[in-house]
């Protein structure tokens, strides 16, 4: 039977490393997996999906406007697909979500989605709400602040380290503008306006062809 996961976390919690190990994992057992990615994160190019490890993946662009069960629901004509992806699926909207679970339901085709559960200011996105309220199972992949405490929330900051408390819920960043924090230190940084500790970058020594290790090697294949 198949079902619609969401894999929730704050950002550098390794999402995308998990979503594209997933995606390998069937494309090595012979099955066919249909990636999704939203059109507005254009970070590693139109159409990619990449991780920071240097895993990465084409993919199937997507806008608001765009209904994901008719896209899946066409692709079956041409080729058998046994599972669909969903990378940064807090960009979804309510229409979409039901879409996916209508792929889960009507073409009995598990749905992963992977993305954020709360924004800079600590409020649910669209999709995110939409996929806590109607997905079949939940998971938290878990990251930690710099405190060392759990990482649930995230902040956006300025150039020098002070949270932002306005501005467009959605804006496309990286490490430079987003810091993952726990709920204590979000208190610190974004209401208590104390300055957030930058995350440092460290050398991968990961590539393309890199597994993520034994406990993670069927992780996705539903």
């Amino acid at each position: 039977m198949a079902k619609l996961f969401f894999n929730y976390s704050s950002m550098n919690a390794g999402k995308t490393t998990i979503l594209l190990q997933s995606a390998h994992n069937y494309r090595e057992r012979g099955l066919t997996p249909m990636l999704f990615t939203p059109k507005l994160d254009d970070r590693y190019g139109e159409g990619w999906i990449k991780s920071r490890i240097g895993l990465q993946s084409k993919a199937t662009m997507f806008t608001t406007e765009d209904d994901l069960f008719e896209i899946t629901r066409a692709q079956l004509e041409d080729n058998n697909i046994h599972c669909v992806l969903v990378d940064e699926s807090q960009f979804l909207n309510r229409d979409q979500v039901f879409q996916l679970t209508e792929i889960v339901d009507r073409l009995n085709i598990p749905v992963l989605c992977f993305g954020l559960r709360t924004d800079f200011q600590g409020e649910l996105f669209e999709g995110s709400k939409y996929l806590l309220a109607w997905a079949d199972e939940l998971s938290e992949i878990k990251t930690i602040c710099h405190t060392g405490r759990k990482a649930n929330m995230v902040v956006r900051v300025d150039e020098e380290g002070y949270a932002l408390k306005e501005g467009a819920q959605v804006e496309i960043g990286g490490n430079e503008r987003y810091v993952s924090v726990s709920r204590a230190e979000f208190k610190n940084v974004f209401i208590g306006g104390r300055r957030i500790k930058f995350i440092e970058p460290v050398e991968s020594e990961a590539t393309d062809g890199d597994s993520l290790g034994p406990e993670q090697e069927d992780e996705g294949l539903l």
